[in-house]
Order: C-alpha cells, then structure tokens, then sequence
C-alpha cells in the first residue's frame, strides 16, 4: 500500500515528470518509436496526381478504311486517372523524391505536407527503369530526411516504413530489413537494385520513406510481392544511394536520368562455371559480348573476364553492374576488380554515356511516301543501348511504325536490313527507295532473333 501511494505522488510531481526522456540509445529506441516518429513524418509527404489517360486505339481504328465503323478515335475524350502515393522531402528548400509510377505521367500533382499545406509541385527528372522521379515545390524551411549511405545497411536492421497506404492517412509501420541486394523485384523494367524489408508496404506507401532508428534514409518504398494485393512481408525499396545521384542530377538541369554505358553484357557465375574457370568461391559477372566503343574495352576488359566487384563492392548481377556505376555517375572513374587466368586484378574504367556517333538522323517519312508516318533511326552505340539491341546490329530501325506501314507488317522495334536486296544503313537510304514507287517491295526486317522478309504490293 505504501508503494502504491509513493508512486502515485512520484508521478504527480514535476520532478518525475522530468524523469522521463527521449531514449539516447539504439537499445532505449527499441522500447518506443513515438521520438523518431515524430522527428520523421514531417519530411513524408502525400502526393496526389490527375492522369489524362489517352483512349488506346486498335489497329483497325487508326486504319482509315475501318475508322468508319468504329468511330473517330480522336473524338474520344481522354480519361482522368487519379493517383495516390507518398512523397519524402530531401531538402529544406522543397526538392521532393517519390515513384515514377506514382507521378511520371502526371499532368496535375498535388503535395499535402504532415501539418496540410498543400503545394503544386512539378517533375525535374524522372525514370521509369529506376522508378523514381525528383519533384520540386516552392517552400523554404521545410523539414527534411538525410540520406544514409546504402552500403552500411545491413541484413536485421530495424527499420520503420512511413508513407500513405490505402490513403487512410499518413501510417507507420516497422519490421527490419530482411534482404539486400534483390534484383528485379521491383517496379520499374526489372533493371532494378533493391533493399527488401518485411516492414508492412501496402498500395500507397509508394515513393514513402524507409528510414533507420537513426531517421535517416535508407530507401524509397516502391513495390510488393504479393499474389492478394496486400503486403505479405516482402517489400521492396530503393537505396538512398541512388536517390542522391538523382538528385544530383536533378540539380544539375538533367531532364532524365544518364546513366553510365557499361557496353557489354555478362552472366552470373555459378558454382559449375566457377570450378571451371578456376574461381573460388563462385561469384561475379562474366563478360559474355562487348561492344567495340565500351569504356570497358579502352580499360582491357574482354569477353571471357569475370568482373567481381565495383569501388570494392561485390557484384553478381547485371542489376547490381549497371546499380553501382549509377550511384559513381558519369565522369568519373570506377575501379573494376576483375578475374582473368587465375588472377584478380583491379583496372580503372572511366563511366561515360553511350556514345550518339554517328548522328542517329531521326527521320518520319512525310505524307507522300507510300508508309506515311514511319519513323526511322539509324543504329549507333545510344540507339543499340536505349532499344536493348544486339552490339553489331546494322541497319535501320523503326521507332514508330506509324498507322499505315503496320498494314504490311512493320512493327516499332524492327530493324531494316535491306530493301529489295539493296543493304540500307541511314533513315534516307529507306525513304529514298520507297520514293521510287515500284509495283513491289521485298523487306528484309530483323526482329528480336528472328530474320522476316516482308513483301507487298503498291
């Protein structure tokens, strides 16, 4: 009884009112998260984005023969998307990072801070193979997260996820990080670099905060894995390294995201082909084609070489490859550990962008072709990187096959090798030779893997 009542009284005076303090330790925060929460959510915002979602129009619309039976597609009012995620501010001066996905295609987006000042904000620079997009408000003094560097964090860390799920309003959730190093888990096309926690991530927390017990940032919530829609524990967020070369990037005027050209491409090393080359343990990348203008090859990097790390930092993927040369950015010299007839070695690589040489010479073929709208480029090392073609592909290729040339087979991505035997290397060798106006045309098109002659009368 006496204990109850000096308890009691201890809790009504201001001294041991006093007594209670903000945890100093990593050990004290996990007790209770209410200090970090409060440090934090002030710098993730919600994001709201209007999409004006053009009508898609099938082949026969966009033929003019059958436009008449199914209507004018340009009648067709777009339709208004609307989007919700979540935002985290960067700085104080309103440079705000959130998911390609959440505002790439947005035409209106909307930013409501944790205390409902709502601002227009406007995309600097986005990316839809990374997923992220650099926004800009204009506000001063704001609240901000720093970033953490992506390399110290480690498997067990406890981490909170903040962001907007199911716009119910800003939420917290906790978990840890469970995973490093997870390729192509994400949004984005699969070239992705990701930090997975089981930290609960719903529809929502896109582009909202993960931070560590320390608020800083550690990665943007971009995506699940789940079969239901809802968060099962696997989630996925992109490291704050990444974040800062696009921030950085962002301030220097970029409107896209450059990325380092590494020219060549490679496969993991797994335990059969390690034993056989003579490398232990299995890991790295081997150099499987190469492309003659790669700053790889100025560095003595050749098929057959396995590359193990970057800057130090082990890599086993072509995701991880291209990750860290991102986060170095383009100018700047990297250092490749390589492994070549027994030996490692380290060799310096100066990242630069894919080369635009020759000139592409874009080019659409105007109303009196007999493809009006086609849509040409010829091949050089930016266009091979950029469309995800093969390092000694020669030719042409169609960037938009337009609305006519589809009708005898063209598609967007093909690659004209030859017009009626003649080999065509520059967008003006096709527009020449359809001016000629024979009764017949024999097109040799490369597609993917496959080799197709398409043939047609005028």
């Amino acid at each position: 009884m006496l204990r109850t009542i000096l308890l009691t009284l201890c809790l009504a005076t201001p001294l041991c009112a006093e007594q209670v303090k903000i945890p100093q330790s990593r050990a004290e925060m996990q007790l209770s998260f209410v200090p970090l929460v409060k440090q934090a959510t002030p710098a993730v915002v919600n994001i709201y984005a209007r999409i004006m979602a053009e009508p898609q129009r099938t082949p026969l619309q966009r033929d003019p023969f059958f436009r008449r039976f199914f209507g004018d597609p340009e009648a067709v009012k777009p339709r208004v998307q609307n989007s919700l995620g979540s935002g985290v501010i960067l700085s104080s001066d309103g440079i705000i990072v959130s998911n390609h996905h959440v505002v790439g295609m947005a035409t209106d987006i909307r930013v409501a801070l944790s205390d409902r000042r709502e601002y227009t904000a406007r995309v600097l620079l986005a990316d839809e193979d990374s997923d992220l997009a650099i926004l800009k408000i204009d506000a001063e003094d704001l609240p901000h997260l720093p970033l953490r560097d992506s390399d110290t964090v480690e498997v067990g860390e406890l981490v909170l996820a903040i962001g907007n799920p199911f716009g119910v309003g800003q939420t917290v959730s906790s978990g840890i990080v469970s995973g490093l190093a997870r390729s192509g888990g994400g949004g984005g096309s699969g070239r992705g670099y990701y930090i997975q926690t089981d930290a609960p991530i719903n529809p929502g927390n896109s582009g909202g905060a993960l931070i560590d017990t320390e608020g800083r940032l550690i990665g943007i919530n971009t995506s699940i894995l789940s079969r239901s829609g809802g968060s099962n524990g696997i989630g996925f967020a992109i490291p704050a390294d990444l974040v800062g070369a696009f921030v950085a990037q962002a301030r220097a005027g970029k409107g896209y995201f450059e990325r380092p050209w590494a020219g060549m491409r490679g496969q993991p090393v797994d335990s059969d082909l390690a034993l056989s080359i003579g490398l232990d343990p299995p890991g790295g990348l081997i150099v499987s084609d190469r492309h003659d203008a790669s700053p790889f090859a100025a560095a003595g990097v050749d098929v057959g070489d396995v590359i193990t790390a970057v800057n130090g930092q082990p890599v086993n993927t072509a995701s991880e490859m291209v990750y860290r040369m991102s986060v170095i950015g383009l100018g700047k010299a990297a250092r490749i550990t390589r492994f070549r007839d027994g030996a490692f070695e380290d060799v310096e690589v100066l990242l630069i962008a894919a080369p635009d040489d020759p000139p592409r010479e874009e080019m659409q073929l105007g109303r009196r072709s007999i493809l009006p709208g086609l849509t040409l480029s010829r091949i050089n090392p930016a266009v091979t990187a950029a469309n995800n073609l093969p390092f000694d592909a020669e030719g042409v290729l169609v960037l938009d096959a337009g609305d006519v040339a589809p009708r005898v087979g063209f598609r967007d991505g093909d690659v004209i090798l030859a017009i009626n035997g003649a080999s065509v290397t520059r967008p003006a060798e096709v527009r020449d030779a359809f001016d000629l106006r024979l009764r017949g045309y024999d097109v040799t098109v490369q597609r993917g893997a496959r080799r197709l002659a398409l043939r047609f009368r005028v």
